[in-house]
């Protein structure tokens, strides 16, 4: 039986701080426990007698706050100390989660709905992004890119590899709301686990008194037109998320009520695709290494995900055929890999002002969360579903347009990369 000694070196080796460990695992439920709901929400409340244009708002006030909440957690974390910021965003998680279904989904109240679930996404970055937070205090510098991309793992494959498995077994058994409310207890799991570890840099903030935590909030977005490029990467990284965000607030609807899947077929593509970005965001990483970034996001992000994201639409559509939709949701996932590398460009962009450039870059993985939903509540009604996927199609042509303004032209950094580390298409 190998030791606690045998167990720390393995850690040591594949990058993760011991000291953290328990807290990767944590991020991992929590991530199932706030994902649960994606891949089946939409055609819930449709089914519920909540129409496509009101989800489509829900969505995007959510996206909005927690985009919101995603830019201010690295400033709080500094004042706060980042298992706080963690608690923090799982009681606020909770509270609204109970409020949204008590009020919002079983009493019918499309007020409760919009609120609730739009506050309830001030939660999950307060507890991811503090945790990562914490990553970067506590990982040894020559380790530091490996211990973030391991926190982006973890980030992902709850959030949007393992949650709609979970989600197709426990609608299986128990039903679609009971499953929303069977999310506190991995919410709670994940909390446990978070809370109890205790390592160093949690709890004591390192935001000197004379230091004002607003002002780094400032900087992350005043950054976008001092440095030009910042603006163009935070504008292409909204475009990463409209279709990641967009999709689950009509897909669902469309596969299952106009296509005739199984709700369990659905939710088994939409795990597989993103277990197919977990992957191709390694290869990502690699192809980025050798022939740069800027290729790389505009090929296999932008264009690649142009085409997949049409034909998304025609290939399920023309056959009605589980493995042809399983096949091309995959290609899109695996060039929504392509975005990956985008945290490693900021270095290279704005290497005095990095701190300020991944500020902008959040904020613009903030507001991809909402321009996805939003452009559902915009296009759906008028052009339908045909039309509302060349639209995201065509955001993702202007993205490949906007690379062009982002061609590296100061040395790359390896100490400031480091910190940035690849980041996986993701995000709550």
């Amino acid at each position: 039986m190998p030791d606690a000694s045998e167990h720390s070196n393995i850690l040591d080796r594949i990058g993760i701080p011991r000291s953290l460990a328990a807290g990767y695992l944590a991020l991992a439920f929590f991530m199932i426990g706030d994902g649960v709901e994606q891949g089946y929400l939409s055609a819930f409340l449709n089914d519920q007698g909540f129409p496509s244009h009101q989800v489509a708002l829900m969505f995007t006030l959510y996206g909005v706050t927690a985009g919101v909440s995603a830019w201010m957690a690295a400033a709080l974390s500094d004042v706060f100390g980042p298992r706080r910021l963690m608690a923090v965003g799982v009681a606020v998680w909770v509270v609204f989660h109970v409020l949204f279904v008590t009020f919002g989904v079983t009493q019918h109240s499309v007020v409760a709905l919009l609120i609730c679930y739009g506050l309830r996404g001030f939660g999950y970055p307060l507890f991811a992004y503090g945790f990562l937070m914490w990553v970067v205090r506590t990982a040894s510098p020559e380790k530091l890119g490996v211990a973030v991309g391991w926190f982006w793992f973890a980030y992902i494959a709850g959030f949007s590899t393992l949650s709609p498995l979970i989600a197709k077994e426990s609608i299986a058994l128990i039903g679609p709301l009971p499953t929303l409310w069977a999310a506190l207890v991995v919410i709670a799991i994940g909390a446990a686990i978070g809370m109890r570890v205790r390592a160093p840099g949690g709890d004591r903030p390192i935001a000197r008194p004379e230091e004002n935590p607003l002002r780094g909030l400032v900087k992350g977005v005043s950054v976008l037109w001092q440095e030009p490029r910042v603006a163009v990467a935070g504008a292409v990284r909204v475009i990463n998320g409209v279709s990641q965000f967009g999709f689950p607030v009509f897909l669902p609807v469309y596969f299952t009520k106009s296509l005739g899947f199984a709700l369990g077929d659905w939710l088994t593509i939409y795990s597989v695709m993103y277990l197919v970005n977990l992957g191709f965001n390694l290869l990502a990483g690699y192809w980025s290494d050798k022939y740069g970034v800027t290729p790389v996001l505009r090929w296999m992000g932008c264009v690649g995900c142009a085409v997949t994201t049409v034909a998304f639409y025609y290939i399920p559509t023309a056959t009605h055929s589980f493995w042809l939709s399983l096949l091309v949701g995959s290609l899109f996932c695996a060039c929504l890999a392509g975005f990956s590398p985008m945290s490693a460009l900021m270095p290279q962009i704005a290497p005095r002002r990095t701190g300020a450039a991944m500020a902008g870059l959040n904020l613009g993985a903030g507001l991809g969360t909402a321009a996805g939903p939003a452009l559902v509540g915009l296009c759906l009604t008028p052009i339908g579903v045909e039309g509302t996927m060349w639209v995201f199609g065509a955001c993702y042509i202007i993205g490949a347009l906007l690379t062009v303004f982002l061609n590296r032209t100061t040395p790359r950094d390896p100490s400031l990369s480091a910190v940035a580390g690849p980041r996986p298409a993701e995000v709550g």
